[in-house]
């Protein structure tokens, strides 16, 4: 079917929203419309890595309505609401003992591009393919055609346009706290960087009952929402003294990958403490292994969540009003996904949410 979506064919050049072909769902796969997809900083940071075919569509925190589904789907119908997530095989070691987010099939199914048998899953208007696969979904888009395995259903009543960041930032940041790190009632914990995922973690640290939570960001907005959502005190990041301002903490969780704030995050760990890694790209990390003594230092993909779990567990958690993530939202046409990219990198807005047109070409 021919549909819209804002297609990256150059990495150092904006997107442009084109129309394309979008091929029909397959064995295991689900048309969907999408009514809004976040912006994650993953859809910048790899989108200049030499590997990726090119053109390609970005987006992997889609929300929409299941229009068609292909051979064999039997967990999804027509008319369903889902929030789209991370793909995975279902099969290997790690999906079958709930570790979907380390599956053997992780990065093939979600950071490719493409499928697994290589095939993009749509065209431009010139015949050319034109990569449709990221993250088992490429939601930049009117619609996309996604993994049975990759979505979650959530109930009509819902507000479906803001629900697409909870497959992806939300559950990053909260499932980090909440299931990799286990946060204990009457713990401490420091998060540094307080974008979509920090703020997330630091929701979710109130959840968990923490009580010291402790927010580091560069930008004071940030700073002063992190308050508001649950910290109990803020920190300048650029500040000299960060660590002795921190004190020491049961736990720390670093989304910016910058590897002075992650040396800074293993340093601020009380003996036996544990740090908890989601950021990227800011180049490698050097410990002396004495800073290790005791510490326990891990990266962690998705939170470690299995999304069907823990999305409606996120969305429960909002309902009471724990977990207000709707705060960071703010939402733009695709056709101003460029203004997004901006205004996500400029700190003006948190979670960008695109909500692309529902009408489509014939």
């Amino acid at each position: 079917m021919r549909v819209q979506a804002a297609i990256l064919r150059d990495p150092g050049k904006p997107f442009t929203v084109e129309d394309l072909q979008l091929g029909e769902p397959g064995p295991g796969e689900v048309l969907v419309r999408v009514a809004g997809v976040g912006m994650c900083h993953t859809d910048v940071l790899f989108r200049s890595l030499p590997e990726l075919p090119m053109p390609m569509v970005f987006g992997h925190e889609g929300s929409g309505v299941v229009e068609a589904v292909g051979p064999g789907v039997t967990r999804v119908k027509v008319g369903d609401h889902v929030v789209m997530s991370y793909d995975s095989c279902g099969w290997c070691a790690q999906c079958l003992t709930g570790a979907a987010p380390y599956c053997d099939e992780f990065m093939a199914r979600n950071l490719s591009g493409v499928r697994t048998d290589g095939t993009s899953g749509a065209t431009d208007l010139g015949g050319g393919p034109v990569a449709a696969r990221w993250f088992g979904q490429s939601s930049f888009a009117t619609h996309a055609v996604a993994t049975e395995r990759n979505l979650v259903t959530v109930h009509p009543s819902l507000p479906l346009e803001l629900l697409g960041p909870l497959g992806c930032g939300m559950q990053t940041g909260a499932g980090s706290v909440l299931n990799a790190l286990n946060v204990r009632p009457g713990s401490s914990i420091a998060v540094f960087g307080t974008g979509a995922v920090g703020l997330a973690a630091v929701m979710a640290a109130k959840v968990a009952g923490a009580d010291e939570i402790v927010a580091i960001d560069l930008h004071a907005g940030r700073r002063e929402l992190a308050m508001e959502l649950g910290a109990t005190r803020a920190i300048d990041g650029a500040d000299p003294d960060l660590a002795a301002l921190t004190g020491e903490v049961d736990y720390s969780f670093d989304t910016t990958g910058v590897p002075g704030v992650v040396r800074t995050a293993v340093g601020v760990l009380s003996p036996r403490g544990t740090c908890g890694l989601v950021g990227t790209g800011g180049g490698d990390i050097t410990l002396e292994p004495l800073a290790l003594a005791g510490r326990s230092l891990r990266y962690i993909l998705e939170g470690d969540v299995v999304p069907q779990e823990f999305i409606p567990r996120l969305i429960r958690l909002w309902q009471h009003g724990r977990f207000p993530f709707d705060r960071l939202i703010r939402t733009y046409p695709l056709d101003e996904i460029n203004d997004a990219e901006r205004d996500s990198a400029s700190g003006a807005t948190i979670k960008p949410v695109l909500r692309p047109r529902a009408g489509v070409s014939p």
